[in-house]
């Protein structure tokens, strides 16, 4: 079997087809291809940790109007048809993990009927609903790796969710799946032929090609690049949590939502292109500074994902494509921001030459010591990204996208950014659940949202000068936790003021670290001992 993998590897698409053809004319239920690098890792961390949902893709659509299930569910059996990865488990073939494209799926459409919840709780419970959908545990080896309901919210109002595992699909896959439905809904509607041209590849010949390109030559100038950039030991980002970090990580995460003004998006659009940056680059930039502002370090690396659709041929495909750059800055506290922004320039676009090494070959190559509580080679990941302007029209219906809150977090901390339909920037923050309080993280979106207001308002300001408190918890700094109005005697110095209040209050706590605490007594004693040594020695 092993030898006939690496024939079917070597032939082009054609002849595998035609081998794969006369296989199965012979009786032969051979059908199983090597993965994709991307595909490995999380079929790898799925035997570390099976029953895990942190990889689930969940995504919901509400359709106001007139909906023709039977039109929908024919919809979506043509979609498992034409993207053979819908129709793919994974399976090992010699200790080598395979995936295996089945010729049928039944892609079964689960209907739950919410018109008999009291309207006032209707939304609660559609929550509820998909969130428990989104907690499917999926089975890698039999699947089917997508799942698929519709809510009945009313005659007039549906809710369609589907959820699939990120072996099989991304980002970018759950719009060309909204696209392609859009399409054929819109066909059997209107009693026409879909427009939508077959496939010329699928998503095991991507796979297929990517093992092929990623030799010689050309992988190892991406690894010299990389190599090179990120050294032997990338730093670990040590942002101060709310409690120690668990030995573990459990992948426990929520979800904090803001929308910042539309004033704010207009000004830093008008930054970046005086700059000559992206808007991409100016809230990385930004991002890096309120890391450094917290951790107090300067030498950081960010993760950020790409589509890495950059062949013509796999922009309609739905599967596992998307790749994940790290971005690594080290810069000088002294720094004005916009000379940080002209070193993220340069981060960002050395990345994005050298984005063809998959992650999980350059985490191989880098081989960095594994801690089972950081992710490797960043800790923090950053999304940016446009949304559509207008919900989608269809033959009676009228789309728009569903928020779904998310209760996992794959690193500590994700910022994701998009243009709001509306106006204004829609900033979230997925955060680790065993880290962070939610009050941290909304404290955290305040701060983001001041630095950027210092950001257009004094680029040429160093960065540990620009703002970051919002004016009330700067004031809750500064005079809330200070007791400002006691008045000392202008006599006596600093030590003879402790030396009363030592005799004053004894027994009284006057340090605590940790489960240790010192009296006054106690810690009058030994700065007495410390210096009568200090002056022995002639100081």
């Amino acid at each position: 079997m092993t030898d006939l993998n690496k024939l079917l590897a070597s032939l082009s698409p054609e002849k595998r087809k035609l081998l794969e053809l006369q296989l199965k004319k012979k009786g032969s239920a051979f059908n199983a291809f090597p993965l994709s690098f991307a595909q490995r890792r999380l079929w790898f961390l799925d035997q570390l940790s099976p029953g895990s949902t942190a990889y689930n893709i969940p995504a919901a659509v509400r359709l106001k109007g007139r909906l023709h299930v039977s039109a929908l569910q024919k919809s979506l059996e043509e979609i498992v048809r034409r993207h053979e990865i819908l129709r793919t488990t994974f399976t090992t073939v010699h200790d080598t993990p395979m995936q295996v494209v089945s010729k049928e799926v039944r892609l079964p459409l689960q209907i739950v009927d919410l018109t008999a919840v009291p309207q006032a709780e209707r939304e609660v419970r559609l929550k509820e609903e998909i969130a428990e959908l989104s907690r499917t545990v999926f089975n890698l080896a039999t699947g089917p790796l997508i799942r698929v309901a519709l809510f009945k919210l009313s005659e007039e109002e549906h809710v369609l969710a589907l959820v699939m595992h990120h072996i099989v699909s991304d980002g970018w896959s759950v719009g060309v799946f909204v696209q392609e439905f859009s399409e054929l809904y819109s066909a059997l509607l209107e009693k026409r032929d879909p427009q939508l041209p077959e496939l010329t590849i699928q998503y095991v010949d991507f796979a297929q090609w990517q093992r092929k390109w990623l030799q010689g030559e050309n992988r190892q100038k991406q690894v010299e690049y990389w190599k090179k950039v990120l050294g032997e030991n990338p730093p670990v980002l040590e942002l101060p949590t709310d409690r120690p970090r668990p030995a573990k990580r459990t992948f426990r995460g929520d979800l904090v939502r803001r929308i910042y003004p539309a004033r704010l998006l207009k000004s830093l659009n008008e930054l970046s292109q005086r700059l000559g940056v992206t808007p991409f680059m100016t809230l990385l930039a930004a991002f890096y500074v309120m890391l450094y502002r917290y951790s107090g370090q300067n030498d950081m690396t960010v993760g950020t994902p790409i589509a890495n659709r950059n062949r013509e041929e796999i922009e309609p495909l739905i599967g596992f494509f998307v790749n994940t750059l790290v971005l690594r800055a080290n810069f000088e506290e002294n720094w004005s921001f916009t000379r940080l922004l002209e070193h993220v320039r340069e981060v960002v676009l050395g990345a994005f030459s050298h984005q063809d090494l998959p992650f999980e070959m350059l985490v191989e190559e880098i081989s960095p010591e594994r801690d089972m509580s950081h992710t490797p080679l960043f800790q923090v990941m950053f999304v940016y990204q446009n949304l559509p302007g207008s919900g989608l029209q269809l033959p009676g219906l009228t789309l728009s996208p569903v928020e779904i809150e998310s209760k996992t977090a794959k690193f500590d901390l994700t910022l994701s950014i998009a243009e709001h339909p509306e106006g204004g920037l829609a900033v979230g923050i997925e955060y680790d659940l065993d880290l962070f309080n939610r009050d941290t993280i909304e404290r955290m979106l305040d701060h983001y949202q001041v630095l950027l207001e210092s950001i257009v308002q004094s680029p040429e300001r160093p960065v540990c000068e620009l703002e970051i408190l919002p004016e009330e918890e700067k004031k809750q700094v500064l005079f809330g936790w200070n007791r400002y109005d006691i008045q000392y005697s202008p006599e006596k110095c600093l030590h003879q003021i402790f030396e009363e209040t030592a005799a004053r209050y004894p027994e009284a706590v006057a340090v605590i670290d940790g489960e240790t605490e010192m009296s006054y007594r106690e810690l009058n004693r030994r700065a007495n001992r410390l210096a009568r040594y200090l002056r022995k020695k002639g100081v």
